[in-house]
């Protein structure tokens, strides 16, 4: 299954979008909220059910221990999104300020997100944030590039307005020029739109010279819900936005098969030192349902 990052130029859905596609997804799945300036799930969707005693930033810590530390404290840090633990949920940084003490972590957090999806079969999402650069690279501290350059996908979310797009057209060539130079190619780079705005797929496509992998709609009343928690709207489980993520979700996967086939690069190696990540999720399964 692939590991797609989602990021943007500026505020354009990111963390609605990935919420959405991990919900929909018709295999198990996970969402890694991977923005430097901070995460909102907690405070949001999940509505303050989970503190700031499970998270992100206290990978950092256990990575600084070895591969084995990591592997436990991120099973032990996922909480569920939904009753079956289907849906996973990696929740973010409390605090801007804990960003710089992630740096070491990203390309270690990469090999597992890849170990979840090669060897658990979960399709996995990265919430990258707001893409921030430095002298035209990607900022070390503010974007978690190693993540970027690890994943199979790379999606800019867009909407379909002016504004959206001249953002995007600034950020991208840095953007290209970091997937060709350290990542897996300029290739893996696509957008996500979020039909806002007057400006359709394939007018998106041409203005910014990249091709639109997956398309929402805008969905106002289950994009708020995402956002914010509380009541889930009417409809939610067969809302537009839900049943348009899960063919997103398909067309992300064909294309992350496309460019494996075409480019013929191998899989990431397989990383037996975190095995012990499946055992221990499985063991986390299991005694929630017995608990529940």
């Amino acid at each position: 299954m692939p590991v797609t990052a989602l990021v943007s130029a500026k505020s354009s859905g990111v963390t609605t979008a990935a919420l959405a596609l991990t919900l929909a997804s018709k295999r198990p799945s996970l969402l890694a909220e991977c923005d430097p300036a901070g995460g909102t799930i907690r405070a949001g969707l999940l509505g303050g059910r989970v503190n700031a005693a499970t998270g992100l930033y206290h990978l950092a810590s256990a990575q600084r221990t070895g591969p084995e530390a990591l592997a436990h404290a991120f099973a032990a840090h996922l909480c569920h999104l939904d009753p079956a633990g289907h849906r996973k949920l990696l929740p973010g940084l409390t605090d801007p300020a804990q960003a710089a003490a992630l740096i070491r972590t990203w390309p270690a957090l990469a090999d597992v997100l890849h170990v979840m999806a090669r060897q658990a079969g979960h399709d996995v999402y990265v919430d990258g944030g707001r893409l921030a650069l430095e002298a035209g690279r990607l900022h070390p501290a503010l974007t978690p590039a190693p993540l970027l350059y690890r994943a199979d996908l790379v999606l800019l979310v867009v909407r379909g307005t002016e504004q959206s797009l001249a953002l995007a057209r600034h950020m991208i060539p840095s953007l290209r020029t970091a997937l060709h130079e350290q990542g897996t190619g300029a290739d893996a780079l696509g957008l996500l739109l979020v039909e806002e705005g007057d400006f359709r797929a394939h007018q998106v496509s041409e203005a910014l010279a990249i091709p639109v992998v997956a398309a929402l709609p805008y969905d106002r009343d289950v994009a708020h819900y995402l956002c914010t928690g509380g009541r889930p709207p009417r409809g939610y489980g067969r809302s537009l936005l839900l049943r348009h993520a899960r063919t997103a979700s398909e067309h992300i996967e064909a294309a992350a098969n496309r460019r494996q086939v075409q480019r013929q690069y191998a899989s990431p190696p397989s990383a037996p030192h975190l095995a012990g990540i499946l055992q221990r999720l499985n063991q986390h399964q299991t005694q929630g349902a017995e608990h529940g």
